[in-house]
């Protein structure tokens, strides 16, 4: 779609070309920026000409550029003791998207969007990722991705913010995985989307789709399914669209629950290193 608010395009190669003028928004694949009108955009800031490492292995786990792309995430060859991996290429197909947009489509932009059924998001909340964001006086704050995305198209971003990367935790990275997901047709939005994600450390249960922002759930070890079912029957705050109404998404979650509680329970057990014996 021609965004006929658009009036200049820049390319910042430094932070210090980054600050955002009223009317400018980042640019990274553009998958969404371009599929639907923008009303008030009167500027793109293309942040893929700043270099920023699709991804970059850390002694605390591995960071991944806002500017990442879906197909970089997924050509990334993984350490072998990251159990969690298969999350990645699971929460990728969820996009329902074909190669050539996950070739454009990036991380951080899946994220900022805040959309409901933005799998991306579900795959940082269920690992614990934290967001790196640049603030337009040249520092960076941190905050969890589950505290980032507050809503419908609505994000804890202050004016003039920009997502540098998310930073993923190797204790995240070396757990286990479970991935539940639905939608009304064989190929239609994600109508709810459920992770889990546990170790020696605990249970996390994590809903997306279903609900307007990610709903984290935590528990210090596996548990019953009884307990995780009475926590979604009492959660009130379910997504209403065409893809599903609210009922029929708070049903399949809390069946989703339940079978991701007896993965977990008849999983074998991983050692500290994540590798099962």
């Amino acid at each position: 779609m021609e965004l006929v608010t658009v009036r200049s395009l820049r390319t910042p190669s430094h932070r210090d070309d980054l600050a955002l003028a009223p009317g400018e928004q980042p640019l990274a694949g553009g998958t969404w920026l371009y599929s639907e009108e923008q009303p008030g955009t009167t500027g793109l800031v293309d942040l893929t000409g700043l270099g920023w490492p699709d991804v970059e292995r850390t002694p605390d786990g591995l960071r991944l550029a806002a500017t990442c792309t879906i197909a970089a995430l997924l050509r990334l060859d993984p350490e072998p003791a990251w159990r969690a991996w298969p999350l990645v290429e699971q929460c990728a197909n969820a996009l329902l998207a074909s190669f050539k947009v996950w070739n454009a489509a990036t991380v951080g932009g899946n994220v900022a969007t805040a959309l409901p059924a933005g799998a991306i998001t579900a795959l940082l909340v269920t690992l614990d990722a934290t967001a790196v964001v640049w603030t337009p006086d040249g520092g960076e704050r941190r905050l969890p991705v589950a505290d980032l995305v507050t809503g419908v198209r609505t994000t804890a971003l202050g004016a003039g913010e920009v997502i540098r990367a998310f930073d993923l935790p190797v204790s995240a990275l070396t757990s286990t995985t479970g991935f539940r997901r639905v939608s009304l047709s064989p190929h239609g939005r994600t109508g709810t989307l459920v992770t889990a994600r546990w170790d020696a450390d605990g249970f996390v249960l994590v809903v997306t789709g279903g609900t307007p922002r990610p709903l984290v759930l935590r528990w210090d070890a596996v548990p019953t399914a009884a307990e995780v079912d009475a926590v979604l029957a009492a959660h009130d705050d379910w997504y209403d669209d065409p893809h599903g109404s609210p009922a029929w998404r708070r049903a399949v979650s809390r069946r989703f629950a339940a079978e991701l509680v007896a993965e977990a329970e008849g999983s074998e057990p991983a050692d500290a290193d994540g590798v099962a014996r």
